[in-house]
């Protein structure tokens, strides 16, 4: 199954009408009144100033990834003085450029000034979308894709998470959901391949660290899972045998037996403190973070180690 990763969305799109220039004539109705229906963003920019030119494509570029939810109006300072006496006599600080000012129902919601990465952009949108009782349409997405692994479909969470990709390549969330769709799917080295691809700044994201030990404990436990009579035998001789209950927690991990694998470990603890170098504790934690620090599995478990080692 081949994933297209990492492109860019192509030009246009439900988004490339929300992008307009404004004036003193029309801010009312590009800005005032139509934030009364979905936020606005208005640029504030100059020929001269050069950060302008790189923010200015940077909105552009994350606006049409709105899909139509939110709107930019690009104004000319040096065009419209007027506009900007009246609005700065109003408080909104515009003695220097860029400035964006995001507006909703009427009023200023936020500003932010300086040409800010693409990253801390699409920040600022989404939690503007947010307070307006909206999201990016890649959250959507996402949401989807979680849902579709819940049902057990992860070739359908993946196709989604990849779509999410293309828009976002730098979407921590959609790389680490991707990967565990594969692994869903028993495309271990397609997980690989997809992990090296995920780009150095969020390579040690939660989410991709998450899915980067999901990975390795789906390798190790496919090698226990086979050996699983062998491990309980050695128990069932010798309860203190603390390697055969490390293994046999591998292979219960890898049939998703969350809350076995946890107590085969948490028992290994309990009986002897610092085994192997606390190689149990450590199992455990690689544990919390493949499964996620939300899941119920990780917070019942965690529990269970604080009273342990803080008995």
């Amino acid at each position: 199954m081949d994933h297209i990763i990492g492109q860019a969305p192509a030009a246009g799109g439900a988004g490339a009408n929300m992008i307009v220039d404004g004036d003193q004539a029309t801010f009312m109705k590009d800005v005032v009144e139509a934030s009364r229906q979905i936020p606005v963003l208005v640029d504030f920019w100059a020929t001269w100033c050069g950060p302008c030119k790189t923010l200015t494509p940077t909105l552009e570029k994350v606006v049409r990834a709105a899909g139509g939810r939110v709107k930019l109006v690009k104004i000319d300072i040096d065009k419209n003085q007027q506009l900007v006496a009246q609005l700065s006599r109003l408080g909104l600080p515009l003695q220097s450029v860029p400035t964006v000012a995001a507006f909703w129902q009427g009023q200023i919601a936020d500003i932010f000034q300086g040409a800010l990465p693409e990253s801390e952009v699409k920040r600022f949108i989404e939690t503007l979308l947010k307070g307006a009782g909206g999201t990016m349409p890649t959250a959507d997405l996402i949401g989807e894709a979680k849902a579709a692994m819940e049902a057990g479909t992860p070739q359908e969470a993946a196709g989604l998470f990849s779509e999410v990709l293309e828009q976002e390549p730098e979407n921590p969330e959609a790389w680490g959901g991707l990967v565990r769709a594969l692994l869903a799917m028993g495309e271990m080295e397609q997980a690989h391949e997809t992990l090296e691809q995920v780009p150095e700044k969020i390579a040690d994201h939660a989410e991709v660290s998450g899915a980067r030990s999901a990975l390795a404990l789906a390798e190790e436990g496919r090698a226990a899972r086979e050996k699983l009579g062998a491990f309980e035998a050695a128990l069932a001789a010798d309860p203190a045998d603390h390697q055969a209950r490390y293994d046999l927690a591998t292979a219960l991990n890898s049939m998703d037996k969350r809350e076995e694998a946890a107590d085969a470990l948490l028992d290994i603890i309990r009986r002897q403190r610092g085994w192997n170098d606390d190689a149990a504790r450590l199992q455990l934690l690689k544990f919390f973070e493949a499964w996620g620090f939300d899941d119920a599995a990780t917070m019942t478990a965690r529990r269970k180690l604080s009273a342990l080692l803080f008995s």
